[in-house]
């Protein structure tokens, strides 16, 4: 039998080899680095990265200079995280938790500048929370939203937010210094709440499932209408929803 390694298409290794030479300890890199780091012509390094820019695997650095990993390679994390177990994994806890607090609760990823319901998993009161599988919502102005751009990279929060901040109710933060400024409270407690800022009579609150190294992979979020939301109920379920996320996340390595 044939070495596996023995149909792999030359061009393809060394753009993944270019991939990989960039890491924590070196974000960015010029081009002789690069071709020097993988033992590569100069030439035949600044085409193949001029290639993986044309697709968006690499951009230009701030300097102009060097460069560094893409947001394309962001888009693609995501779409494993879609795919993995995570559902998996966190259905079932969630499920507990709608048992528990009688609430709709959704399950969600970020997806192009928008958040992308996973799961929903529905409320069993007569008045409930309209939300389907599939629904794309804006960042600004949900709880997963919010929650969202709190803990995602800088470059793809600046990406998200590089588009006008539509007011849906008289309470959505339209103004990108109030939004960021929130994102710092949300960051600081763990959790983010929506009081109707897209939708009146909406209440919700989101927590998020981290890895390992603290990065976000996924939203999890209660939902209810306001006639049923007073101080109380709404720290009942928000120490129910970030119980829920941090048992969820200890199964993704997260101590």
């Amino acid at each position: 039998m044939r070495d596996p390694s023995d149909y792999n298409v030359r061009a393809v290794e060394r753009a993944l080899q270019i991939l990989e030479c960039f890491d924590d300890r070196h974000p960015e890199r010029g081009v002789s680095e690069i071709s020097e780091e993988i033992g590569l012509h100069k030439a035949t390094t600044h085409r193949i990265l001029t290639t993986l820019m044309n697709y968006g695997y690499i951009e230009r650095a701030a300097d102009g200079q060097k460069y560094c990993l893409g947001l394309r390679l962001s888009e693609l994390g995501f779409k494993v995280v879609r795919r993995m177990n995570l559902r998996k994994e966190a259905l079932p806890l969630i499920q507990q938790m709608l048992d528990q607090l009688g609430e709709t609760c959704d399950l969600c990823v970020y997806d192009h500048g928008r958040v992308f319901y996973l799961d929903v998993l529905q409320s069993r009161h007569a008045v409930t929370v309209a939300a389907t599988p599939g629904q794309r919502l804006p960042m600004h102005c949900t709880a997963s939203g919010k929650l969202f751009l709190a803990y995602l990279p800088a470059d793809v929060v600046s990406q998200a937010l590089d588009v006008k901040l539509t007011g849906y109710t008289p309470k959505t933060i339209t103004s990108l210094e109030q939004l960021h400024q929130q994102m710092e409270v949300v960051r600081q407690q763990g959790y983010s709440v929506d009081d109707q800022e897209f939708e009146i009579g909406l209440w919700a609150a989101s927590a998020p499932i981290l890895n390992q190294r603290g990065e976000i992979l996924a939203a999890v979020s209660v939902l209810s209408p306001t006639s049923r939301i007073t101080p109380e109920r709404s720290q009942e379920i928000i120490q129910a929803l970030t119980e829920t996320t941090r048992l969820i996340s200890r199964r993704f390595g997260r101590t």
